[in-house]
């Protein structure tokens, strides 16, 4: 009798469904939905299509985590209105820029608790050239790590930061905050935009939790069968 393998369980990589059309991102969420954990969703798919495009989606991709990728930053009142306004999708994770500061950060948690306010630290596509050139002192692996320290403070339970330096602000913060890396590209895969990128092993070597991938995957010609692959090889 031929025994089976088993399946592989989901990998801890979080699919950027940034698509130009709800029908785009629903398929996408369909063929990887069965190979990841999470299905993140961002301000050009939210802001077309709203709460029940985010549902629909939720639903092609199999029920997975719902990263909610919108970046507030504004004064801490609107903040903490705009997280009680995604409320009702119950997102695993809901993204806010680290630089609004203490009380910014502090506001969103308080009114979203049972979610994990995701602080961004620095955006992986800024160089260090960026960051001089915005007045925000470098080089990044100083700036991501105190915008760590602030954040998790003020009750981020979760951090956005480059492959380079999650295995600094692991050590910062602990084992307990939930650590977030985009720019993770598979060896050989084009840069696109990203400036501090590593592979999906060596992110997760470092320290990270869920890894954010978008291109590599929704711009495959079988966004599933790339899935599936990259699962495959975290599993070994």
């Amino acid at each position: 009798m031929t025994i089976a393998p088993a399946p592989i369980a989901p990998a801890p990589i979080a699919v950027a469904l940034d698509a130009p059309d709800l029908d785009t991102a629903l398929h996408w969420a369909e063929a990887v939905g069965p190979h990841v954990s999470t299905l993140k969703v961002g301000l050009e798919l939210y802001l077309a299509h709203g709460h029940d495009a985010v549902r629909r989606v939720r639903g092609a991709g199999g029920g997975r985590d719902l990263f909610l990728d919108l970046k507030l930053h504004d004064i801490p009142n609107t903040v903490a209105g705009a997280a009680r306004s995604v409320a009702g999708l119950a997102p695993a994770y809901l993204t806010v820029h680290a630089t609004g500061g203490t009380a910014m950060i502090r506001a969103a948690a308080e009114a979203l608790p049972q979610t994990r306010i995701t602080a961004v630290t620095v955006l992986t596509s800024m160089s260090e050239q960026d960051l001089g050139d915005i007045g925000l002192a470098g080089p990044a692996l100083d700036a991501v790590r105190r915008l760590s320290v602030l954040s998790v403070a003020a009750g981020a339970r979760a951090l956005v930061c480059s492959p380079h330096e999650v295995a600094a602000v692991r050590a910062e913060v602990g084992p307990d905050i939930r650590l977030i890396t985009p720019g993770v590209r598979p060896a050989g895969a084009a840069l696109g935009d990203q400036t501090r990128v590593a592979t999906p092993e060596q992110a997760l070597a470092d320290g990270a939790d869920l890894l954010v991938i978008g291109r590599p995957l929704t711009g495959a010609a079988d966004p599933g069968a790339a899935a599936a692959a990259i699962a495959a090889a975290l599993s070994v």
